[in-house]
Order: C-alpha cells, then sequence, then structure tokens
C-alpha cells in the first residue's frame, strides 16, 4: 500500500473516531477525488415494504478505489423525496454528495382512506 494512502487512512481513521467520541454531530463530508467512478450498476429493486422508498446504489471512494454500495430500502419521510447519492465533476476533480431528504414541495402525501370495513384504499 503507498504511503499516502496509509496516511489518509490513519489520519480518516483518527477524525472518524474523534467525531464519534464528541457524540452525534450531523456534518456532510464531500469527498474529491481526480478519478471518475465507473458507471452505476444494474440492481434489481425488490419490492418494497409499505412506509419504506428505494435508496439506489452507488459508487463510494475507500481511499485508493471506487467501491459499490448496494441500494437499500429507508423509512420513507413524509413530505421528503429521497435524493441518492451522486458524483459531480468539476474542472479535474470529482466531487460525492451524500443522498438525502429532499422537501417535496407543496405536495402532500395522499392518506389512504378506509371503506366502511375499514380496510385501507390508495386514492
Amino acid at each position: 500500500m503507498k504511503s499516502t494512502t496509509v496516511v489518509r487512512t490513519l489520519l480518516l481513521s483518527a477524525f472518524l473516531a474523534a467525531g464519534a467520541a464528541a457524540g452525534p454531530a450531523f456534518a456532510q463530508i464531500n469527498v474529491n477525488i481526480s478519478l471518475a467512478p465507473p458507471a452505476p450498476q444494474y440492481e434489481v429493486v425488490p419490492v418494497i415494504a409499505p412506509g419504506y422508498v428505494w435508496a439506489p446504489g452507488y459508487w463510494a471512494w475507500n481511499g485508493d478505489r471506487h467501491i459499490w454500495v448496494r441500494g437499500r430500502p429507508i423509512v420513507q419521510r413524509e413530505g421528503y423525496r429521497w435524493e441518492p447519492d451522486r458524483w459531480e465533476q468539476r474542472g479535474n476533480g470529482y466531487y460525492r454528495h451524500e443522498g438525502r431528504w429532499e422537501h417535496d414541495g407543496d405536495k402532500k402525501p395522499k392518506k389512504a382512506k378506509k371503506d366502511k370495513h375499514g380496510h385501507k384504499h390508495d386514492d
């Protein structure tokens, strides 16, 4: 392993350990690298349970190469939509933006109506 990779890995480990010891913090870490991520991999989206949405897979950077992180179901947030992880090219570098919840504008989720037997039905 290259010495620069070892140093980066040690620094990242120390940073993550210090952050974990400091308690919960809500910070976003952007990664800047000069190697473009590969094309996204095709994933079969499974049937998702009610109250969940699919967060698609993405390429992450592990310090010396891209690794594929598989998609997964996540708990849905009412009034929000999931904006998936993505890479953006700026000049000679690539920046990763972590997936996040985006407010879904003025759209309000539809509530399921119950019929006379108490069964729920979508509009």
